[in-house]
């Protein structure tokens, strides 16, 4: 096994242990016997990958020592040296956007590029006819396989093709992809603890004044469990003949395109989504806020005291930025205050789309045209929790098609989201409520 593989195993496993036990952590109890059992054997097989680990690196310190030759890889195949294992580019954030670092290259199983494994899988279809051949990378790469049962026929994607996908879905042109991010786990559901409460409400942690001898108040935290599950999201593509002799085209329909799809579906369910069988989106939530329009307001326009009035309702407006959809751009521009002065300031060097009263403007497709609900939204990012599977499920079939002499290839993988808030919080002075996320009703 490839040592890359392998260390990702471990980390895997090492993973598993962690998050078992934070579970058991955060509810305050002990390990289930089921739990336990389970804890046992993941340390039991991270110990026997450790130890592998470390037998492989002393060898392969040893090779490099005294300056041996690998042994030969066979004819058709290309040697790819071990490297670290990242599940996605390092990033940080930066002005409400997000920059990446590269991440290290990871097992491609021999295969220059995407697109030369769907061919090399084309010609090991019977199907192909005289040109039937079965590339010796597909037929024992460490990290290809061939599965049985009801997918036979399928060869499992390198992983450095599956990672691809994930890194183009999660960057991109998007701004959402970048506005939310989505923390890596290894599980199918998240499970923390909601704290609604504020400083100045009556539950939850508070501080008092105390006169010297005088007994202190007992406080607790005001926790409210939230389970936040993965759905499955994925994109399927058949890819006939014709497409799959064209070697450009392959790559872009399997990794450009497809990303892309996810990436829309993704970005847009965090906005919008219902919470079934997809993420719980912030305008679907109870956690919105709707800033009405004015009395004298005509329809399918954006006035200064809008935009106040949603500032106004904002948690730490200092760390949200503006959502508009592109349509609204001529408003923007008009929008001045009392002194005649302009609201946005189109300055392309702070913000991708200008600012407004200080904050960064993002134009989105996912946000609605002019004069509907969430045209202009003004969020704040840390309101909410985005999560993703660290890994993707990707293969290709030659017999789901077979008799249309038809390649299948299908990506799945699992992402989920909802706010922080389950509704608005009410104000320390004042009547008007606060929230993550504040949208501009529709002025029909």
């Amino acid at each position: 096994m490839n040592l890359a593989i392998l260390k990702n195993e471990a980390r895997e496993t090492a993973k598993r242990l962690e998050d078992r036990l934070n579970t058991a952590i955060n509810d305050n109890r002990d390990l289930t016997a089921e739990e336990e059992a389970a804890q046992t054997a993941d340390e039991a097989t991270l110990k026997r990958q450790t130890a592998h680990i470390s037998r492989m690196e002393a060898i392969n310190s040893d090779i490099a020592k005294i300056g041996a030759d690998p042994a030969p890889a066979p004819e058709g195949t290309r040697t790819v040296p071990a490297q670290p294992i990242a599940h996605g580019p390092v990033s940080y954030r930066h002005n409400g956007l997000i920059y990446a670092t590269p991440r290290a290259r990871l097992d491609d199983g021999g295969f220059k590029s995407l697109a030369e494994f769907a061919q090399a899988v084309r010609f090991a279809n019977p199907a192909a006819g005289g040109a039937y051949r079965v590339d010796d990378r597909l037929a024992a790469p460490a990290n290809t396989q061939a599965e049985t049962g009801d997918a036979a026929g399928s060869y499992l994607v390198p992983a450095e093709y599956r990672q691809q996908i994930i890194d183009l879905t999660f960057a991109g042109d998007d701004p959402m992809m970048n506005f939310i991010v989505a923390d890596p786990t290894s599980s199918n559901r998240v499970i923390g603890l909601g704290d609604d409460a504020t400083p100045w409400g009556t539950s939850g942690v508070q501080a008092f004044w105390r006169v010297e001898a005088d007994q202190m108040t007992a406080t607790k935290m005001s926790l409210t469990p939230r389970e936040t599950n993965l759905n499955e999201i994925y994109v399927f593509v058949n890819a006939t003949e014709e497409l799959l002799e064209d070697a450009p085209r392959v790559g872009t329909l399997l990794t450009t395109k497809s990303s892309g799809a996810l990436r829309w579906k993704l970005s847009d369910a965090w906005m919008w989504g219902d919470g079934v069988a997809k993420p719980l989106g912030w305008m679907s939530s109870n956690a919105l806020i709707s800033v009405a329009k004015e009395g004298s307001q005509a329809a399918d326009s954006i006035v200064r005291q809008n935009v106040a009035k949603m500032f106004a309702r904002m948690i730490n407006p200092t760390q949200a930025s503006w959502l508009a959809n592109g349509d609204i751009m001529p408003t923007l521009m008009e929008l001045t205050n009392a002194a005649n002065q302009p609201v946005w300031f189109p300055n392309y060097q702070v913000a991708p789309g200008g600012t407004l009263l200080g904050r960064p403007v993002l134009f989105t497709e996912h946000c609605k045209t002019c004069g509907d609900l969430g045209d202009l939204q003004f969020v704040n990012p840390n309101g909410y929790e985005a999560f993703r599977k660290q890994s993707v499920q990707f293969a290709e079939s030659i017999h789901l098609y077979f008799d249309y002499n038809i390649r299948a290839f299908r990506w799945v993988f699992r992402a989920g989201g909802q706010p922080v808030l389950q509704k608005p919080v009410t104000p320390a002075h004042g009547n008007n409520t606060k929230s993550h996320f504040i949208a501009l009703s529709e002025r029909a």
